[in-house]
């Protein structure tokens, strides 16, 4: 493992030199796993903050600062999704931190759609759990080498050997430790660093606020000092290398492998050691291919795709902030470029650095940054910005099959202006799917959604950001096909139990209250052609 490293200094306009700087990633886990915490240990680790705090905040602590929604501090979860650049050594981190509770998981795809690098976060007590799982499965589908950080080693939890054999058996990836428990999980003493065979042991700071400071001892010293518990941990680790668990870094980057570390966020405890671990092997931005296949290679002009919209960033402004991953050439503040999708020009007079209510201009980017673009309500989730000539395009990025529908309607007839602004703007965000047709008419859309609390957050928003509260009518449907043929719409709608919305990508979405209505319908009329969509893993 490096040292502490000091802040950037370099200035070097060159793209490739800058790009080669980037790591950009995200963390993936299962809500509770303690993603948000993680975070904010980075963050502190990297001087970006001074003091962190806790999602379920006790007397004396914080609100998570990455957490800035109403409805997320009340819960205790990520809603929403941060993005946070620092730098440490002569790298330049960009960290995404995803939304952490699973209805929200559409909006952690389309964020995995704009990194390198993802760091799957483990519970120590329960290991792989379901949204982790679906997650990890979009990585490997997009080939986003994963590096493991199993956590929560400070509370009893399993055997540090179960939780590897783990990551063999359920996801087929060899488990590469680099760090090693002393001290079975809720009486943590520390950890051999592999590298060198060192102990690593953390001192606890007060509600592990602050950086925890660490001591290293040799081998034969731990020995002596730790007994038992050393000499448990080393030939564990003998046991791992054995079945093939030595560090390999092209195993990592293809993907059939993963680094493991283990620590404690809450106390800051190998968080240290993951940072450095990301700057040293996490992938530098590549080359993206556009839709007509070519690599854009990275010091073209510039070029970005937006990943995420959202509104209500800042209560004071009530802005829209379109998150962008740099793809090729450099941004500077101020330029005008164009928007693919709609052939019109966007100037970027506002552009910040966002994460939660903590704002910073951006002057300059390179690939592999984030950039916040404010005011940018021309801007869609897919769409993509270029500067110059030849015109360039990156594919879009997909919408999921939604599980949940329902009718909304205005609580206040009177508020019908400020209804449909905000029905379009949680549409343009992605908080939830809006789905119409001729028969219910532009007065009640439908809203369509991956997740239930999708329709709460849309729920909230309506009434605090938009001044128009809702009435939200759940429709009996559960299966959804895409409807192949237009023409043969009124097969579906002449059904008991089925209707065809049409989603604003213009896909005609077929509903149905089952499998059982659904298949039915296709018995009684075979030409019926329907298709699957990309679904969430459901």
């Amino acid at each position: 493992m490096t040292t502490r490293a000091s802040a950037a200094t370099s200035s070097d306009g060159d793209v490739a030199a800058q790009a080669r700087r980037r790591r950009s990633f995200a963390v993936i886990s299962h809500p509770d796993a303690g993603k948000s915490t993680l975070t904010e240990a980075l963050a502190l680790h990297a001087r970006v903050i001074s003091e962190a705090g806790a999602v379920h905040g006790k007397a004396g602590r914080q609100g998570v600062v990455s957490d800035w929604m109403e409805m997320e501090r009340a819960r205790g979860i990520s809603i929403t999704s941060a993005a946070l650049q620092f730098a440490y050594g002569d790298a330049v981190v960009n960290l995404l931190d995803t939304p952490g509770h699973a209805d929200f998981s559409e909006d952690t795809y389309r964020v995995l759609s704009a990194v390198d690098s993802a760091v799957m976060l483990l519970d120590a007590a329960k290991g792989l759990e379901p949204q982790t799982l679906k997650l990890f499965d979009v990585c490997r589908h997009r080939g986003i080498p994963v590096i493991t950080f199993i956590n929560k080693w400070d509370r009893p939890g399993r055997e540090a050997l179960e939780l590897c054999d783990e990551l063999t058996e359920r996801i087929g990836l060899t488990p590469m430790p680099l760090t090693w428990p002393v001290g079975e999980a809720g009486r943590f003493r520390g950890v051999v660093d592999v590298t060198d065979g060192a102990f690593v042991a953390f001192e606890r700071t007060a509600g592990g606020a602050t950086v925890a400071g660490e001591n290293r001892l040799p081998a034969d010293r731990a020995e002596a000092e730790l007994g038992e518990d050393f000499t448990r941990a080393t030939e564990e680790l003998e046991l791992v290398a054995a079945s093939g668990g030595e560090f390999d870094i092209e195993r990592y980057l293809q993907g059939s492998a993963t680094p493991v570390l283990f620590g404690a966020a809450v106390l800051n405890f190998g968080v240290r050691h993951l940072l450095d671990l990301l700057v040293q092997l996490a992938p530098r931005p590549e080359p993206r291919v556009d839709v007509d296949g070519r690599p854009r290679p990275l010091d073209d002009e510039f070029s970005a795709f937006v990943f995420k919209v959202q509104t209500g960033m800042d209560p004071a402004h009530r802005d829209q902030v379109a998150f962008a991953r740099v793809c090729s050439g450099v941004f500077e503040r101020g330029m005008v470029v164009t928007n693919a999708t709609t052939k019109r020009p966007f100037a970027t007079k506002y552009a910040h650095q966002v994460f939660g209510q903590q704002r910073s201009t951006v002057d300059i980017a390179y690939p592999g940054d984030v950039i916040g673009l404010v005011n940018a309500s021309a801007l869609r989730v897919g769409d993509t910005l270029y500067a110059g000539k030849p015109a360039v395009r990156y594919p879009g990025l997909p919408s999921f099959a939604p599980a949940y529908f329902a009718v909304a309607r205005p609580a206040d007839l009177s508020k019908a202006k400020q209804f449909r602004k905000g029905v379009e703007q949680l549409s343009s965000e992605g908080v939830v799917q809006l789905l119409t047709s001729d028969l219910r008419g532009d007065a009640a859309p439908v809203f369509a959604a991956v997740g239930p609390m999708q329709f709460e957050v849309a729920a909230h928003r309506m009434e605090h950001e938009f001044n128009s509260p809702v009435k939200l009518d759940r429709l009996p449907y559960s299966t959804v096909r895409r409807l192949v043929d237009p023409a043969q719409r009124g097969i579906v709608d002449a059904g008991r139990n089925s209707e065809v919305l049409t989603r604003t990508d213009g896909t005609d979405l077929a509903l149905f209250a089952d499998d059982m209505s659904m298949r039915l319908l296709v018995r009684r009329y075979p030409e019926l052609k329907l298709e699957a969509l990309v679904a969430t893993g459901d």
